[in-house]
């Protein structure tokens, strides 16, 4: 399989898709495949109005078919409903070429949160734009019955994974530097700090210790002005990042509209119990299970988590492998190739439409 996967989320951006995608193109390799990357890379660009760090490819679906004989893909997968995004979607519909894409974010809910746009707007967009693909990937069950609710079709169960040798307990080790002196217990919140977070919920919460804040984003220097008490560590990755969550005691997770939230993941391979909201994400990676807690009070659920056993959350995370997550994605890739593109079947009927904004589409053989 020659697997193009198209994405406008893509480094230097730290994020759960990024982080989703490089085990991805990894686990391809390792099975035999040849995963090949469109990103923003590719193409000239600009930031993102308040975000600097994601970048707005200037592309055209034009200029992504010109690609198209270089990359000689086999089968092709959408990750992203941006630029790159579109753009190759135009391109595979206009060759009647199927393809897969994946639902990772709740844009409605973000965008509802910066402007005045009715949610059912964005998300009719939404199911026009994956009701193409031969198949959608989702995350978790909550978000597939939800979506399932609202009309979208040939939805596909996608799950994530952590890297356990990376993210473990750190008993025994030396706190990092950053942390020493400080009081305890250790509550941590780990994400992009961006109203969409809700990173100020986590921030209001009246616990004992002291809060712990990584990332980075366009309300920092608002959430640090606000909350000086809190100790904002900027953006870590790696084994810095990993040294933090095993020196922490709790994790909080205060949004409200992630669809996984693979950071949870990493606190439980940790050895760190979670506190959170009852919604998507926390209630299909911690509900069901003792390793955390969830509440409408947050501040309730964080107390509460200080009790849980951290060798519990450890074998939970042990349940979650980046190699069953490839298993699923090659092979929901492979199932929807297999079936063919929707409009295929109905004669290119559904696929041939233009989403609200483009232009008519090319006729099958136009550049």
């Amino acid at each position: 399989m020659r697997l193009l996967v198209a994405t406008d989320a893509w480094h230097p951006q730290v994020n759960g898709v990024v982080r989703s995608l490089e085990h991805m193109v990894a686990a391809g390799r390792r099975r035999g495949h040849d995963p090949v990357m469109l990103t923003p890379l590719d193409f000239a660009s600009v930031p993102l109005p308040g975000y600097a760090e994601i970048r707005l490819s200037l592309v055209t679906a034009r200029g992504v078919a010109a690609r198209f004989p270089t990359l000689a893909p086999t089968h092709v997968h959408i990750a992203t409903e941006g630029p790159i995004g579109l753009a190759t979607r135009r391109v595979c519909l206009s060759q009647g070429r199927p393809f897969t894409t994946s639902y990772h974010t709740r844009f409605p809910e973000y965008l509802a949160a910066r402007l005045p746009v009715p949610e059912r707007w964005s998300y009719a967009w939404l199911r026009r734009f994956h009701g193409a693909a031969s198949g959608t990937m989702v995350s978790t069950p909550s978000l597939e019955r939800d979506l399932a609710g609202r009309g979208f079709t040939r939805l596909m169960r996608w799950t994530r994974g952590v890297d356990t040798d990376l993210f473990r307990p750190r008993n025994g080790e030396a706190l990092p530097e950053a942390l020493e002196g400080l009081p305890r217990p250790f509550f941590l919140f780990v994400g992009r700090l961006a109203v969409e977070k809700n990173v100020e919920a986590f921030l209001r919460l009246d616990l004992p210790g002291t809060k712990l804040v990584v990332g980075d984003g366009p309300d920092r220097a608002r959430l640090a002005g606000l909350f000086p008490m809190a100790r904002f560590l900027g953006t870590l990755t790696g084994e810095a990042l990993a040294r933090v969550y095993g020196a922490s005691d709790v994790f909080v997770f205060p949004s409200l509209t992630d669809t996984f939230g693979i950071v949870l993941l990493e606190a439980l391979a940790s050895g760190l119990p979670v506190a959170a909201y009852p919604v998507t994400g926390p209630l299909d990676v911690i509900g069901g299970t003792t390793v955390g807690i969830l509440d409408q009070d947050l501040g309730a659920a964080a107390r509460a988590a200080l009790a849980i056993p951290r060798e519990a959350c450890r074998v939970e995370a042990l349940r979650y492998t980046w190699e069953a997550s490839a298993d699923q994605f090659y092979g929901n890739i492979e199932a929807a190739h297999a079936e063919g593109a929707p409009g295929r079947r109905g004669r290119l009927g559904l696929l041939r439409r233009a989403l609200p904004g483009e232009a008519p589409l090319p006729r099958v053989g136009e550049g």
